[in-house]
């Protein structure tokens, strides 16, 4: 018997998380991206047959929210509620988002543990009381060191001061002096610094791991854990004339979603994070301030911190407050869901700054879906219909062109499933399944299976059989690894393909055993179903 992945575990779940989006407006690209990239990450190890669980969710407190829900005229948790409802999780379903949870930092079962875990470290002596001048960007909620800023303005030397800008929303830092409760942050250097070391794949891409190892290398100052100047926020347990900092309520979703100090043995099966998917410029909360956070109460450390780099128009990070921010919907209309999440997970290396455009995105398209994806299903159930009345036959005449094919097969599963499984590396893995497609195109053009039809003898038609199996069962391979990344499309193609049940609810339709040749029984009925990836209207005027 083989033990599952769950099992191979030791029982606990594999947990990705995506971070928790702030409200203060809907959803663009860039958000999609790392929420489309957890759910193909868990959408695979299910299907590696493992016990999974994805959490995202929505960061509903701090100056930000309160100050675009007056902007708006309404209370802060009705501007909450509204963009939730109408714009995050519409989002999700639309885009298959195939989340466990969805957290909300509004929600009791997330404000009430937020107060009893720093409550705790209060009692332990790791919060103090003191007082705070600084520069602080109300788009980050982040007091800013002076290396964080950028300088705009008039020329200096002519008298007239700079501007202080926020590097990376590019609008003026306001300078706050308030009362605050502070972290010992500063004491969990070392220890950092540690774990690091002795984990040296906590922290992706290894550019993310330098910048973070050298920034704890400067020395960390304590945090300011509390807000006195305006109340929209979870508040201090002891002391009501102040709110919890909103990272440090923002970064424990991560714990109350799974059961902090409320279900012990969910908590225990669940947390900590496998991985944790953020955009590097929340990086140093998540790689600096959480796992200090969780040492200081003697939890464990997540599995890894994996930074996602910017969405770039133009060359401006993708973002509303620049206003280069599109909504998923303007692509999903014209290429479809399954194109949608293919596109950025392929054409950018996770962890990478990239750039989108409607043109680089049509390319792809048409070329590698369209072409060499879509167009070889289209052929092969043509072929089968054609020469076999839409039976598939027997593969009884395989030789060395065949077993090249298999060789091919086996070695993208196992590159898809190390790339992605194991590495976080989206775009190798689907580059890997791609290149076995190229091969299979290949393979077809090679053996000529329309010219081999013409010979009516036994060894004619043996041989034509076997070529139209070995891609038939190609095919079916292709569907098992790309069902995480095209679950629709994927499905498609399995119906297509005559194969039983549904995509991924077997354990024969696990990714790791996609390479076991022969899954696909000879006798299925193989159909011409509607094309996989459509000839591309003209891009829609403005």
């Amino acid at each position: 018997m083989v033990a599952t992945g769950s099992e191979k575990r030791g029982g606990k779940a594999y947990y990705v998380s995506t971070p928790i989006y702030y409200v203060n407006d809907a959803p663009h690209l860039g958000h999609a991206y790392t929420t489309v990239a957890g759910d193909v990450l868990t959408r695979w190890h299910r299907q590696r047959g493992e016990s999974v669980w994805f959490l995202t969710g929505t960061d509903e407190h701090g100056q930000k929210i309160m100050r675009t829900a007056e902007a708006n005229g309404v209370s802060p948790q009705q501007w909450a509620d509204k963009l939730v409802d109408e714009a995050w999780k519409p989002l999700w379903e639309h885009l298959n988002i195939a989340n466990n949870d969805f957290i909300r930092t509004t929600e009791k079962r997330h404000t009430d543990r937020v107060q009893e875990f720093v409550q705790d470290l209060h009692d332990k002596g790791e919060i103090y009381k003191g007082g705070y001048e600084g520069p602080y960007c109300v788009g980050c909620e982040e007091y800013k060191l002076p290396g964080d800023l950028i300088e705009a303005g008039p020329e200096a030397g002519d008298g007239t001061p700079t501007t202080k800008l926020c590097a990376i929303h590019k609008k003026p830092v306001e300078i706050l002096k308030e009362e605050n409760y502070f972290f010992k942050l500063s004491e969990y250097g070392e220890k950092l610094l540690a774990h690091y070391e002795a984990n040296p794949d906590f922290i992706k891409p290894e550019s993310a791991r330098n910048e973070v190892v050298n920034f704890v290398r400067q020395g960390l100052q304590d945090l300011s854990i509390s807000r006195s100047t305006f109340d929209w926020g979870v508040p201090v347990p002891w002391d009501d004339k102040h709110v919890i900092y909103v990272w440090v309520d923002a970064l424990l979703n991560y714990a109350t979603a799974v059961g902090y100090n409320e279900n012990p043995e969910k908590f225990g099966n669940t947390f900590p994070a496998d991985v944790h998917l953020v955009g590097k410029d929340i990086l140093r909360f998540h790689a600096i301030i959480w796992p200090a956070m969780l040492m200081a109460q003697g939890l464990p450390l997540p599995g890894k911190v994996a930074a996602n780099g910017w969405l770039m128009v133009g060359g401006e990070k993708m973002s509303k407050s620049n206003l280069t921010g599109i909504k998923p919907q303007d692509l999903t209309s014209h290429f479809g869901v399954d194109a949608y999440r293919w596109y950025f997970l392929r054409a950018i290396a996770f962890g990478q700054d990239g750039s989108f455009s409607w043109e680089d995105f049509s390319a792809r398209y048409t070329s590698e879906l369209a072409n060499d994806y879509g167009n070889l299903a289209s052929r092969v159930a043509a072929m089968v219909g054609k020469y076999f009345g839409g039976t598939l036959p027997e593969a009884t005449a395989a030789g060395e062109a065949e077993k090249a094919v298999q060789d091919g097969m086996a070695k993208a599963v196992a590159e898809a499933d190390r790339r992605i499984g194991d590495e976080v590396d989206f775009q190798g893995g689907i580059l890997a399944i791609f290149d076995f497609v190229k091969q299979v195109n290949g393979y077809i053009t090679e053996q000529e299976p329309w010219k081999v039809a013409k010979d009516d003898s036994p060894e004619g038609r043996a041989r034509l059989a076997t070529i139209l199996y070995t891609a038939a069962e190609s095919l079916r391979a292709v569907a098992v690894l790309l069902n995480p990344v095209m679950p629709e499309t994927s499905q498609q193609l399995w119906d297509s393909l005559g194969a039983d049940a549904v995509l991924g609810a077997l354990p024969d339709q696990r990714v790791t055993d996609a390479a076991t040749w022969g899954r696909l029984p000879a006798g299925a009925t193989i159909t011409k179903g509607a094309v996989l990836f459509p000839r591309l209207e003209e891009k829609p005027s403005a």
